[in-house]
């Protein structure tokens, strides 16, 4: 049922300030030094060394007292409460996220729990996680726990795309696959409440249409400029794509069958080591197929996917001999209350949602074969 409570408003969301562009990081002070004097700064080890150290550097300069905190790897509950605690501890006033999705969606839950701003640095494009109100939390398994949502926005998003174009090129395909999700879904959702618990507006549709045709336009070419890791217009319009028009598109557009079919998919132990815009990618091809695209779109979008490297079937996904009881499990999950696919205004089933998996593979291999393409 799309609307079950028959709402009428409206409701666009966003945050407070977006900002982009080679050496953002540089003039991080500028922006993050009005949220307060004492960040605790959340990063792996990894972005600690890429980005961290200059960041610190840049914004102690400006006399801000910064407290590292080592963030863990899993956006599960437990991290996060460690996390706060160590916030508490060190009476931080507003929280830094620097990293990748995992990494934000950690920092925005500390910055809820604690009542405090956020800043998010992201130092990949490969999420949309940045500008939203909500989480996607997981177990520390890696499966699956839920959505956390929150009452704002983060108040600053800012992207150095000349971090974003040294990360590797597979975190940038990764993004594509998670925003080329975001007008599939939306488009689907124009009766159902949005994130922010309003019908969408027509400036989300809007931001959605943009946001699929700029990866059309532009994502082999910005994928290939990532690998040269060079800052291009390219780069910068699918850099923008992937953080700010399918952040505000899914958030405030609504999300389907792309992403419930992702949540099932996690829990198949074998895709752990996947991106989370990997596995949309395939739920999206998915979703094409319970929507009875024509066979001359469907082959649109997976086109696109493999011109950058997303996995289109069971084999591109590393399951090639994965069981049908594993997929109905899958199917399951996706249909599980409360999730996405419930947002879709049509019949749906764990028997539809399994044979929509199984033709999604079935399509891609077919794509395949019928082109020849193979992988540079």
């Amino acid at each position: 049922m799309p609307n079950p409570k028959n709402v009428t408003e409206r409701v666009f969301q966003s945050p407070s300030k977006y900002i982009q562009g080679p050496y953002a990081i540089q003039n991080a002070p500028k922006y993050l030094g009005k949220l307060g004097k004492a960040p605790l700064l959340l990063c792996d080890n990894i972005v600690w060394e890429i980005a961290g150290k200059a960041l610190i550097q840049s914004l102690e300069g400006a006399q801000l007292k910064v407290h590292r905190a080592v963030f863990g790897g899993e956006a599960s509950r437990e991290e996060i409460d460690r996390l706060g605690t160590l916030g508490r501890q060190q009476s931080s006033d507003f929280i830094i996220a620097l990293g990748g999705g995992k990494t934000v969606d950690t920092a925005k839950a500390v910055a809820d729990d604690l009542g405090l701003p956020v800043a998010v640095l992201p130092t990949t494009a490969s999420t949309d996680a940045p500008c939203s109100a909500l989480s996607v939390l997981y177990r520390p398994s890696g499966e699956f726990a839920c959505y956390s949502f929150f009452d704002k926005n983060p108040n600053i998003v800012l992207v150095d795309t000349t971090v974003v174009a040294h990360a590797p090129h597979r975190f940038l395909a990764a993004g594509m696959g998670d925003a080329v999700a975001t007008n599939v879904e939306a488009r689907r959702c124009l009766s159902s409440p949005n994130f922010g618990g309003g019908l969408p507006t027509a400036v989300s549709a809007a931001i959605g249409a943009k946001c699929e045709e700029i990866l059309f336009k532009y994502g082999k070419q910005a994928y290939e400029a990532n690998k040269a890791h060079v800052v291009t217009p390219a780069l910068e319009a699918v850099v923008e794509a992937n953080t700010l028009l399918s952040g505000l598109g899914f958030e405030s557009g609504g999300l389907a069958a792309a992403h419930a079919i992702h949540d099932g998919m996690t829990a198949i132990e074998e895709l752990h080591t996947l991106l989370h815009g990997e596995k949309v990618a395939f739920g999206t091809i998915c979703q094409l197929v319970l929507d009875g695209v024509p066979t001359s779109e469907l082959d649109r979008y997976i086109e696109f996917m493999l011109s950058v490297d997303l996995p289109v079937n069971f084999e591109q996904l590393g399951i090639p001999n994965v069981k049908d009881e594993e997929l109905r499990h899958v199917a399951e999950l996706a249909c599980a209350p409360g999730e996405t696919i419930w947002n879709l205004d049509r019949v749906i089933n764990v028997d539809i949602v399994f044979g929509a998996i199984k033709a999604a593979d079935a399509a891609g291999r077919d794509y395949v074969r019928r082109t020849g393409w193979k992988k540079n």
